[in-house]
C-alpha cells in the first residue's frame, strides 16, 4: 500500500502549471504517466484504508475516482488544455456523482487538501439539506463542534447566498448554514506532509472524522436519489 505522494508527482504538476501547452505535455508524457500511476496507487491505498469505516470505498477502484487531466475548453475563456492540479472524488456512483463525498486535490506549493461535503447540488437537494439543517440544527452544530472534528476542520465552507433563502425568517438561528449553496469542510495537505510517510494516515483520519458530516448531508437525499440507483 502506497502511503504518500512522490515529490516527482508534485514537481510535474508544478511544471505543467508553468508550461500548459500540448507541445510541452507531449515532450513530458512519460513524466505525466509516472505521476498518474503514483496518484492512482495512493488512491488505491486510500480506498483500502477507508473501507474500514466508509462503505463507499468498497467495490470502487482508483479509476472510478480520478478526474481527467484534460480540460474542456469549448466554452471557456481559459484555453489552457490541461488542468493545473490532480483531483479525485469518492462518492456513491464515482467521480461524476452529485451526492456527498470526499474530494482529494493535489496542487503543489501547499495547495493540496482533502475535503468532504456536498458541492453545488441541484435545487431539490438544496431544499432537502436546508430543511434537514433547520429541523436538526442542534445535531448539526454538535457534530461540527466535536474535538476530533475540529482537529481537522475549521468550519463549514462553500459559496453562500447574499440574502436569506426563500421560506426562512431573518431570525432563524440556522441561517448561517441555510445560506450555503455548498456545504464543505476541508483539511490542508502541505507538500511536506504529502510526500512524508504520514500522508495516507492523515488523509484517512480526516475522512473518518468527516464521516458524520457527510452522513448528515446524505440523510435527506436518500429518498430523492433512490430512483437513480435502479
Amino acid at each position: 500500500m502506497k502511503n504518500n505522494i512522490d515529490k516527482a508527482t508534485l514537481q510535474f504538476i508544478a511544471d505543467l502549471k508553468r508550461n500548459n501547452t500540448r507541445e510541452w505535455f507531449a515532450e513530458n508524457k512519460t513524466r505525466y504517466e509516472a505521476s498518474r500511476v503514483d496518484f492512482m496507487q495512493f488512491l488505491e491505498g486510500m480506498l483500502a484504508g477507508a473501507a474500514a469505516f466508509e462503505p463507499l470505498a468498497l467495490g470502487q477502484q482508483a479509476k472510478d475516482l480520478v478526474f481527467r487531466i484534460y480540460r474542456d475548453v469549448r466554452f471557456s475563456k481559459n484555453k489552457d488544455p490541461y488542468k493545473d492540479h490532480y483531483g479525485a472524488y469518492l462518492a456513491e456512483g464515482g467521480r461524476k456523482s452529485i451526492l456527498p463525498g470526499y474530494y482529494l486535490h493535489l496542487s503543489p506549493q501547499n495547495g493540496s487538501f482533502i475535503s468532504c461535503g456536498l458541492w453545488m447540488p441541484p435545487a431539490e437537494f438544496l431544499k432537502a439539506v436546508r430543511q434537514e439543517i433547520d429541523y436538526n440544527l442542534a445535531e448539526f452544530r454538535e457534530l461540527l463542534e466535536t474535538t476530533a472534528f475540529k482537529k481537522y476542520f475549521k468550519g463549514v465552507e462553500g459559496e453562500k447566498l447574499k440574502t436569506n433563502p426563500k421560506g426562512y425568517e431573518k431570525d432563524n438561528p440556522a441561517l448561517p448554514f441555510l445560506r450555503h449553496k455548498s456545504w464543505m469542510v476541508s483539511h490542508p495537505l502541505p507538500d511536506a506532509l504529502l510526500t512524508s510517510s504520514n500522508a495516507l494516515e492523515v488523509v484517512l483520519q480526516a475522512m473518518e472524522q468527516a464521516l458524520p458530516f457527510k452522513e448528515f448531508l446524505m440523510r435527506p437525499l436518500l429518498e430523492i436519489s433512490a430512483p437513480e440507483k435502479s
